[in-house]
């Protein structure tokens, strides 16, 4: 009986050994969207359901460390994270993700493909903006507008200033998180594998896009490049539009234009960036892809208030055409990288 305890307790520990020595799954695309709405398949869809239903992503691995199960497909090798909404969320399931041993994300990349509120100036409804530019919306000073000098456009001030848009522009830390710059190179590889993509359009879309005055509010769903501002504050209205372009512009130095907002992407590209000089990815591999669910302002004849009422999950002007053109452009890249596996782990495509 002693001998088979010492058998047993040999081979328990020779199995915890050989589970602990286990190679890690070589990820080739990580595909990050932010929220979803019910269960993760087969009812109404948040960002991430057409993900899992049509990559399938079939193999849910679970994580405690973050915020939901994961899901992957192992033929593939694309893994799909859930992050939760909010830079606070997203910036710890990231992490998690990255320092977990499971995966080898070496030579992964990643994708961030979510829905926004588009700037009416710059495009239109369900479509798809690929940035260079991440800014964030959250770190500054306030004051309350009634309270502000009469000579200022806002009462919102850059981190370590004292007025808005002060200059020069310095980050008072050194380097704040306030603006994630991408590989331009990958990304202009990414939008002109996707420039033609056809996007879905309703005539309902096209009687709400009519209703604003710019021209590229007008245009049917299209491919573009611009943008993006993110913010844990849901803001909206044409004055706060105003603030988001000048925001943008300041903290790029002049480079970025305002096209799209959303809330969590600089929690993601924070957690990539710390990953990345712990030498767990690259980061030169990262995209971030965001579709027009709504505008950012009132269309003519509404106040902010009123349209702010109608903007909520599920009741978007374009939330359906908006999560289908997130997969369909996305899904092109992703392929992509996944079927040339044998030229894009080692080197990162360019046009």
């Amino acid at each position: 009986m002693r001998s088979f305890f010492v058998l047993f307790l040999l081979a328990t520990v020779s199995c915890a050994s050989a589970r602990s020595q286990q190679k890690p799954t070589e990820i080739k695309v990580v595909v990050i969207n932010m929220f979803e709405v019910g269960a993760d398949t087969g009812d109404a869809p948040g960002e991430q359901q057409y993900w899992v239903e049509r990559e399938h992503l079939d193999t849910v691995l679970p994580f405690p460390a973050g915020y939901h199960d994961l899901h992957l497909n192992r033929q593939t090798g694309v893994l799909g994270v859930l992050t939760g909404v909010g830079t606070a969320r997203t910036a710890a399931t990231i992490m998690a993700l990255g320092l977990d041993p499971r995966f080898d994300l070496t030579h992964a990349y990643f994708l961030v493909a979510g829905i926004g509120g588009i700037d009416p100036q710059i495009g239109s409804l369900a479509s798809a903006v690929w940035s260079d530019y991440i800014v964030d919306g959250d770190l500054a000073h306030e004051i309350d507008a009634r309270e502000m000098p009469k000579d200022w456009k806002t009462g919102y001030v850059p981190l370590g200033k004292s007025t808005p848009y002060e200059v020069p522009r310095t980050a008072r830390f050194g380097d704040d998180g306030n603006v994630y710059r991408l590989n331009f190179a990958l990304v202009d590889w990414a939008f002109n594998l996707t420039k033609d993509t056809s996007l879905p359009d309703t005539p309902q879309m096209k009687e709400r896009r009519m209703q604003y005055p710019e021209e590229a509010a007008h245009r049917p769903p299209f491919v573009l490049r611009g943008d993006n501002l993110s913010a844990a504050t849901f803001w909206h209205g044409k004055l706060l539009n105003q603030w988001a372009r000048d925001w943008v512009k300041y903290q790029t130095d002049g480079q970025g234009t305002y096209a799209i907002c959303g809330m969590e992407d600089t929690g993601t590209l924070q957690s990539l960036t710390w990953l990345a000089k712990a030498n767990k990815l690259d980061i030169k591999r990262v995209l971030v892809l965001r579709t027009a669910s709504n505008f950012d302002q009132q269309r003519t004849g509404v106040t902010a208030a009123e349209s702010l009422s109608e903007t909520k999950v599920r009741q978007y002007s374009a939330y359906l055409p908006a999560l289908d053109s997130a997969y369909r452009v996305g899904h092109i890249v992703v392929d992509n990288l996944v079927t040339n596996w044998a030229q894009t782990r080692d080197h990162i495509p360019v046009k």
